[in-house]
C-alpha cells in the first residue's frame, strides 16, 4: 500500500473508532453484524449500501483490510439492519465486481465517502434469507 493510502487508512480508522459507536445507535442507520473471527462475539459496523431484491450490496472502502471483511472470510453468516429491521443472510466477497460501477448504483453520500477515502475497495453482496 502506498504511503498516501496508508495515511488515508489510518485517518479513516481513527475517525471510525470515534463515530461508529454513535452511528450504530441511530435507528435508521444500516448496520452490518458479523461474528468476530477471534472472539466469536457479534461485531456491528455502520455501512452504506442498498437492498436490491433479495440481496444487500455494499462496497468496503478498504477491501480485505476492513475488519468486517476479515470476519466475513472467517464466517459468512451475517445480519443486516435495514430501516430498523434485522435480516439474516450470507455474505459473499465479490473481488471481480467493478466497484466504480457498483458505487454509482448505491446511495450517493456513502459512495462519495468510499471513493474519497477508500483504497483497494471490495464489493460485498449479502444474500438475505427469505
Amino acid at each position: 500500500m502506498s504511503r498516501n493510502a496508508e495515511r488515508k487508512y489510518r485517518a479513516a480508522t481513527a475517525l471510525q473508532r470515534r463515530f461508529n459507536p454513535l452511528m450504530r445507535r441511530l435507528p435508521l442507520q444500516t448496520v452490518l453484524e458479523t461474528t468476530g473471527r477471534t472472539s466469536g462475539l457479534p461485531r456491528r459496523t455502520p455501512v452504506g449500501g442498498k437492498r436490491v431484491g433479495g440481496s444487500f450490496w455494499l462496497v468496503s472502502e478498504f477491501g480485505e483490510r476492513s475488519q468486517y471483511v476479515r470476519n466475513i472470510k472467517a464466517d459468512p453468516r451475517v445480519r443486516v439492519r435495514i430501516r430498523g429491521r434485522w435480516h439474516a443472510g450470507t455474505a459473499h466477497l465479490m473481488p471481480d465486481d467493478d466497484t466504480a460501477v457498483r458505487l454509482r448504483s448505491l446511495p450517493r453520500m456513502n459512495s462519495a465517502a468510499v471513493r474519497a477515502i477508500g483504497a483497494g475497495q471490495l464489493t460485498v453482496r449479502v444474500d438475505l434469507d427469505q
